[in-house]
């Protein structure tokens, strides 16, 4: 299908009906006069409301086909909003708004049951495209919020396993890394034979390792440090 084909499929499509949830008169009447107009009438707001709890009746009530929802609304809140919209009505799409494009906030709204997630300070007509996305399917994220989810989602690498020990197993680690047995680190951690297994089965899983071998090899690969001296006491194990 060429561009003149997807324009006319544009142009039949019914109109958008979109109810506004969000506690600021001010934005929500600039909305209300702004989308029609800058979607050339594709898009049109059909009720409001600063009532997070009344957000799920108002968008029944009127049949819309898109929520647009404040994430920081009083009581009981964007996010609770969003998930009674849901619930309600599986079909309506709904796009959150925040003050800041915040990961925390997105993954929330997300949860939740949004279609998408923009902050407030974005251009009203910057909202157009993304309404008309939702109903398509898709979901929309500002670029830098995706790539930041991306980042923080993405598996810490095997550097940051240290980061994630306590001291005493990187301790333990450096016992294993340095061929040390089960005796003589049982002797070091002033411990029983039995104990030390058991911490050393517990910190092989935490490494996602099978044996102390592969164990001794990923402390090289991470560059473990020698830290603090490990010393052996000499005395019986406890």
């Amino acid at each position: 299908m060429g561009q003149t084909d997807d324009a006319a499929a544009a142009d039949r499509r019914p109109p958008v009906d979109v109810v506004v949830v969000d506690d600021h008169p001010l934005f929500t009447r600039g909305l209300s006069l702004l989308l029609p107009g800058l979607s050339e009438g594709r898009v049109r707001v059909v009720a409001t409301t600063e009532d997070a709890s009344a957000a799920a009746a108002m968008v029944q009530r009127h049949h819309a086909d898109v929520a647009i929802v404040d994430l920081h609304m009083p009581p009981p809140g964007g996010t609770r909003a969003i998930a009674a919209i849901r619930r309600a009505d599986p079909m309506v799409r709904v796009v959150a708004l925040s003050g800041l494009a915040e990961a925390d906030a997105a993954i929330e709204a997300l949860r939740a049951g949004a279609s998408g997630f923009l902050p407030k300070t974005a251009d009203p007509e910057a909202l157009v495209r993304p309404l008309l996305a939702v109903l398509d399917g898709w979901s929309v994220l500002p670029e830098a919020l995706l790539r930041q989810l991306l980042a923080d989602a993405a598996p810490a690498g095997e550097q940051g396993i240290v980061d994630q020990l306590t001291a005493d197993e990187r301790r333990l680690w450096r016992l294993i890394a340095d061929g040390t047995g089960t005796v003589d680190i049982a002797t070091t951690l002033h411990v029983s034979e039995r104990t030390t297994k058991r911490l050393v089965a517990h910190l092989l899983r935490r490494l996602q390792v099978a044996t102390r071998v592969e164990a001794a090899a990923l402390a090289g690969r991470v560059g473990l440090g020698a830290g603090e001296p490990v010393r052996h006491t000499g005395g019986p194990a406890g």
